[in-house]
């Protein structure tokens, strides 16, 4: 036996645990009826009710997983060293739940049937033969990153489908902390939150999953993924053995873990590796005793069978490997402008992995996006190249991201490369599946790469969506933020002489107001501003309504006001994203400093955290507020209108010329950032089934956070503008009798 290979016999005495463990896998009760919350496909979200969700079932066509050679080729698989480690095995859509027979007299021989099969299965390192294993037979992964909170859940599957039509044979994708657990013990795995619905819809895409659940992912996620809630105590150090943190984390993977343990491959799932942590080795912590403690941690929950392995890059393999987690490095074509960069990055990573099949977890096939600098792109050639060339040394291939998707809400993370980089909404990534989901030429010309190494599923790829075209609508004004301060923060405001931050008010994301009058007249322009660099991240400037201008973290650090003794002065803070990536030092925001006005410091303050989301989806709606509005507004102000789609939809790209900055609700969704003036993004991914179809009213709302054009107007485009040029994509007209009526889409989601 290849040293490596783990026996996975069962004790007889464990044979009825584990039969009542494949009942719950299959959604069975103890009577046995199905079980709708063990059953993704009978279970219906929170967020719905049962006749939406019928409705919905009805009108979506599931794609079929893709047929392959596979039964046959197991039975000769060829000779061929290159296609003998392709994927010749069961579709891994028989390694999840299925639904169960209706007739209980079939449960028997049910479970007769996939015992042996469970007892069977394994996933492990072949070191004697530098390769892995999958089931006793050679395998290697070429595998895509998705993320499914970047994705509306009715997309999930279509996405996936495309992934493995693709060539691809597994999927890999983070677990982000903050996404699940808003407050500590409170957690929330519903609607787009459903991990274990996605992991379900990647076994009927017959994919094998690679899953990274942190405790820190970065995937340029607000915080890289952790609760913003542990910087309610100001001095915790993140990512160490800091007892705080431990705690947390703890409590945390109690409860993630065993949800994800009948999902590991040996169980009969189809997660097959699980990364601990994520590129640690660029953290300056080094703090080998937090890493054994999460590896400890995992074994405890997982057991030892299940792989377990690190990710980095080539300068972060020293602090971020453990003696006992497989190593793995991560490069894009950027690092292989030389012939050579590739044999020595893999010879670097032998070091700390002498033996077993090289891996490469990130190989990017595009880079991401900041606002004010331009939309990223990885040429096909190159990252082509790059991957042909991985896949002739035998090794193992992640591409990230292989569907980037979008940062709906305020999830976006942010980097600090010499001042503050915020990351923009659209995550589409220069992937070879577009934000909207449709194939780009990059991914055919990666599927004929993968196609010289192992099978490829057979028949084509779905075309690309109907994209719609609409507009332009003109907006009104609904009135400025501060005319609906009640209703953004009905509990009232918290005083403190200075200035709190968001985390020591619980305000996790978005926007809170602060308040002070002041103590004398200022006749002169007189400069004000917060020391240290203080603003966290942008703040928006009025003096009794009138707005003055805006400060920003690291680029605009004074203005000059004037105002007579008892002015209001309000300052509204906007947080930009937690940084996600590198130091990752506690980000707290708002006002960090207290601010000054001249030689004063400014004291006596009202904290208003705004539930912006909720004015949008439910009081808006109500127009309870009616009031003559001001004839040239300026500063943080709402405007709305309703439209409907007479013919027929699609997917679009909400465009805003003239805007500045600030925030879109579609039918009370969070789209996400738009920053109109900066760029690079000038449109907004707006997904198909957000939007009501025949004739029904949608609301568009916009919080416009500094001036507004002369003509309130948006319009809606079939293709995007990620870099102030049209972004290329493949539009395909459909006629009215083949289009399906949308399943409505998740609005809590996110």
């Amino acid at each position: 036996m290849a040293r490596g290979i783990l026996a996975t016999r069962r004790h007889p005495e464990d044979v009825w645990a584990w039969s009542w463990q494949v009942r719950g896998w299959l959604g069975l009760q103890k009577d046995g009826s199905q079980d709708p919350q063990r059953v993704p496909h009978l279970a219906f979200s929170r967020d719905q009710d049962a006749d939406t969700y019928a409705k919905g079932e009805q009108s979506r066509a599931r794609p079929e997983a893709p047929r392959t050679c596979i039964s046959q080729c197991r039975r000769n698989p060829p000779r061929d060293r290159r296609t003998a480690v392709s994927d010749y095995r069961t579709p891994v859509s028989a390694m999840a739940p299925k639904k169960p027979p209706c007739l209980p007299s079939l449960l028997l021989p049910l479970l007769t049937l996939l015992l042996p099969q469970a007892d069977t299965r394994s996933f492990v390192v072949d070191r004697d033969n530098d390769r892995f294993l999958l089931d006793g037979v050679p395998f290697r992964y070429v595998s895509g990153s998705l993320h499914y909170f970047r994705v509306p859940r009715v997309l999930w599957a279509d996405r996936l489908f495309k992934m493995r039509m693709s060539g691809l044979n597994a999927v890999q994708f983070y677990v982000p902390w903050n996404y699940h657990e808003p407050e500590p013990g409170v957690y929330n795995f519903h609607g787009s939150r459903d991990l274990i619905a996605f992991l379900n819809e990647a076994a009927i895409a017959n994919l094998l999953v690679i899953l990274r659940p942190g405790p820190y992912i970065c995937a340029e996620w607000d915080m890289g993924g952790l609760p913003a809630w542990l910087l309610r105590k100001p001095k915790i150090h993140l990512r160490t053995s800091d007892p705080d943190f431990l705690a947390a984390v703890d409590s945390w993977f109690k409860v993630l873990l065993p949800k994800i343990h009948p999902w590991l491959y040996h169980n009969g799932g189809n997660i097959i590796s699980i990364q601990v942590e994520n590129e640690y080795g660029s953290y300056r912590a080094c703090d080998f005793n937090y890493m054994r403690h999460l590896a400890g941690l995992f074994r405890a929950i997982l057991g030892d069978e299940i792989l377990l392995f690190t990710t980095d890059g080539p300068e972060g393999l020293k602090c971020g490997s453990l003696e006992g987690l497989y190593t793995t490095v991560d490069f894009g074509p950027g690092l292989l402008s030389k012939a050579d960069n590739m044999t020595k990055i893999f010879t670097l990573l032998r070091k700390y992995e002498p033996h077993g099949p090289l891996v490469n977890s990130e190989y990017y096939t595009g880079w991401l996006d900041y606002w004010g600098q331009n939309h990223s792109t990885r040429s096909v050639h190159s990252v082509t190249n790059g991957l042909e060339n991985m896949l002739k040394l035998g090794a193992s291939v992640n591409m990230y991201m292989f569907h980037g998707g979008t940062n709906f809400g305020y999830w976006n993370g942010a980097d600090e490369k010499g001042r503050f980089l915020p990351i923009t909404t659209s995550y589409d990534y220069d992937a070879p599946i577009s934000e909207a989901g449709d194939p780009t030429p990059k991914l055919f010309a990666l599927r004929d790469v993968i196609s010289k190494f192992q099978e490829i599923p057979l028949g084509p790829l779905p075309p690309p969506s109907p994209k719609m075209m609409l507009g332009p609508l003109t907006l009104h004004l609904d009135g400025d933020l501060l005319a609906f301060l009640n209703y953004l923060c009905p509990q009232g405001p918290i005083y403190s002489i200075l200035p709190m931050t968001f985390e020591a008010v619980k305000q996790d994301h978005g926007f809170v107001l602060y308040r002070t009058y002041l103590s004398n007249t200022v006749s002169e322009p007189t400069r004000f501003w917060v020391p240290n660099n203080g603003v966290h991240d942008r703040a928006y400037v009025m003096v009794d309504g009138v707005f003055h201008g805006v400060l920003e973290r690291n680029m605009k650090h004074k203005l000059f006001l004037t105002g007579q003794v008892g002015a209001k002065l309000d300052v509204l803070l906007e947080s930009m994203g937690r940084l996600s990536f590198g130091s990752n030092t506690s980000d707290f925001k708002g006002l960090i400093e207290p601010p000054v006005l001249g030689q004063t410091i400014l004291t006596r303050w009202l904290m208003f955290p705004l539930k912006v989301d909720k004015l949008v989806k439910w009081w808006f709606p109500l127009q309870l507020l009616k009031r003559s509005h001001p004839q040239t507004p300026s500063g943080p102000t709402f405007y709305s209108t309703m439209f409907a789609i007479l013919g027929s939809s699609g997917d679009t790209f909400l465009y805003l010329p003239g805007w500045t900055k600030g925030q879109v609700w579609i039918n009370g969704f969070n789209l996400g950032r738009y920053w109109t003036k900066r760029g690079p993004q000038q449109t907004l991914y707006v997904p198909r089934p957000l939007l009501y179809p025949r004739g029904a009213l949608n609301k568009i709302t916009l919080l416009e956070l500094e001036n507004a054009p002369p003509q309130p107007q948006v319009q809606f485009l079939d293709r995007p503008i990620l870099n102030s040029t049209l972004h290329r994509t493949y539009v395909y007209s459909l006629s009215a009798e083949v289009q399906s009526d949308p399943e409505p889409m998740q609005l809590s989601g996110h």
